[in-house]
């Protein structure tokens, strides 16, 4: 630690994605402390193109709602295309695994459809959080530079959040219905909508933050080049970030 905040090192690996939260708000300070943190994020040369909302209180209650009527009604109306279903090899293992773990840490059986419905919907409520950051920017060509510098962006604040032991969740789903966040926020449509982020105090006593996923060593993912020994385990400067009980390959 250091003053009231952890190292790098220690903030990078207490990072996991919050999916219970508790109602008590963050002070203004702190919210503010991350955006501080959040905006030396680098990009494209220095376009800082993030035009970030934060929404808290009554708004937030308007937010989760119209998002809720709009998930029921089907009124999908993303600004990027996704599907999950794309996904392939070990990249569907990956996403999988994932939906596995937490159906089986909250005890849902795969076949219980209303079930599984009703904990994705949990995400337009922002997961019991009481603020919500949504991510907007204008795009340039075709947005994969503006791309690269939101997750930039993002992975500061998250970063920040949990340095300070506080947590969030990257949305892409809230991205998904960007007309409706739109409207409700009053944001022009030449700003597209990347995803949101809830934030605030973790639950530590829910299911849902009862289990962590493990990633694939850096040797899978890494080539090195004329690089020699940078693999060899006994120069690791770090404990790795699978979860010891991580049997089943790739996690995301």
């Amino acid at each position: 630690m250091s003053g009231d905040t952890l190292s790098f090192a220690e903030a990078v690996r207490a990072r996991h994605s919050v999916r219970a939260f508790l109602p008590d708000p963050l002070s203004p300070a702190q919210i503010r402390s991350v955006l501080e943190d959040a905006r030396t994020a680098p990009s494209n040369c220095n376009t800082q193109p993030w035009n970030i909302h934060i929404v808290s209180g009554r708004q937030r209650d308007l937010l989760s709602k119209e998002l809720l009527r709009a998930e029921a009604a089907g009124e999908l109306s993303g600004d990027f295309t996704f599907d999950q279903n794309e996904y392939f090899g070990a990249y569907a293992q990956c996403s999988r695994h994932q939906v596995q773990t937490r159906n089986d840490a909250l005890g849902i059986a795969r076949s219980d459809r209303e079930a599984r419905r009703m904990a994705d919907r949990r995400n337009f409520e922002f997961y019991g959080a009481p603020h919500v950051a949504m991510l907007f920017a204008p795009v340039f060509g075709d947005g994969v530079r503006v791309g690269g510098d939101i997750g930039m962006y993002a992975q500061t604040f998250l970063l920040s959040l949990a340095a300070r032991g506080l947590g969030g969740i990257p949305q892409t789903v809230l991205g998904l219905y960007a007309d409706t966040v739109r409207d409700v926020l009053n944001v022009p449509d030449d700003l597209k909508l990347f995803f949101g982020i809830s934030f605030g105090h973790e639950d530590r006593s829910s299911r849902d933050n009862s289990y962590r996923l493990g990633r694939v060593p850096a040797q899978e993912s890494v080539i090195a080049h004329d690089t020699p020994g940078l693999f060899d385990s006994r120069q690791a400067p770090n404990p790795p970030l699978q979860s010891p009980d991580d049997t089943k390959g790739r996690a995301s």
